[in-house]
């Protein structure tokens, strides 16, 4: 009879443990962890997480200050998704680091601006005028071929976005063109006549892409297409229900509406 006993309560404790297991594998799959840059790459995902929740998902955001943790992160199988990058790093971070990691959708992307310094409108700029452009290939170029948009300089045809100062063929105000470390320009404004800044680092310094910046990177352009922020996951994770939620959260109008009205045109949803 003890033994009968016994064997019903193992059974007992067997299932319950059975049936603690199977909650906690249930909570696991509709909890998605994402990393993330502060901003504004967080801060959207936070307003992406009201609609994940009519879902029944809880989202995690954990916040990174560098660009490489959160791949690495996310190829160990730590992170459900990223979201901070755009195609070009994700695809060079691939190469470099022979990860395999892929794009699950394009939510933004950031325009670069032409900010003034000393010369306030670009009919007031002068012969042999400074101006202040990202000294990093892929931001220089971005930040030439919107100078080459507003008139100012021709660059040679097929340059693109590989395109330096070296790629000036027509500079008929004899601008000088000063190559900086993107993350400063914000800080030369004073010194320089105009600078293209990056749309991240605007936001940090500040500066109001509709308010402050004279011109601005358009939707259409090159840039803007070639450089969209993505979401990254695992390859063959594009199509899980946790990535596919991600995505419709993220390209939801609540998610448009939000970025439009914070961010007045720093950030530009791309759906």
């Amino acid at each position: 009879m003890k033994k009968t006993i016994v064997a019903l309560l193992a059974v007992v404790l067997c299932m319950g443990t059975l049936a603690g297991c199977g909650s906690s594998k249930s909570k696991d799959d509709k909890k998605i962890l994402v990393g993330a840059s502060p901003s504004p790459h967080a801060e959207i995902l936070k307003e992406a997480a009201k609609e994940l929740k009519k879902d029944g998902y809880t989202l995690e955001v954990k916040e990174y200050s560098d660009y490489v943790q959160p791949n690495t992160a996310l190829d160990s199988g730590d992170l459900d998704a990223n979201y901070f990058q755009h195609k070009p790093y994700l695809d060079q971070f691939n190469e470099e680091k022979k990860t395999k990691l892929v794009s699950a959708g394009t939510v933004h992307y950031e325009p670069f601006g032409i900010f003034p310094g000393k010369t306030k409108k670009l009919s007031q700029l002068k012969s042999g005028a400074t101006v202040a452009v990202p000294n990093d290939t892929t931001n220089e170029a971005r930040a030439l071929l919107l100078l080459q948009k507003e008139g100012l300089i021709t660059l040679k045809k097929g340059a693109g976005l590989t395109a330096t100062k070296k790629d000036i063929v027509k500079n008929p105000k004899k601008l000088a063109i000063q190559e900086i470390e993107a993350a400063q320009i914000p800080r030369s404004l004073k010194d320089v006549d105009l600078a293209v800044v990056n749309g991240n680092y605007a936001l940090e310094a500040d500066l109001s892409v509709d308010k402050d910046a004279i011109a601005v990177e358009d939707a259409k352009s090159i840039g803007a297409k070639t450089y969209g922020n993505v979401v990254a996951v695992q390859k063959g994770k594009t199509d899980t229900a946790k990535t596919k939620a991600l995505m419709k959260a993220l390209k939801s109008e609540a998610v448009k509406k939000y970025i439009n009205e914070k961010y007045k045109g720093a950030v530009v949803p791309l759906f």
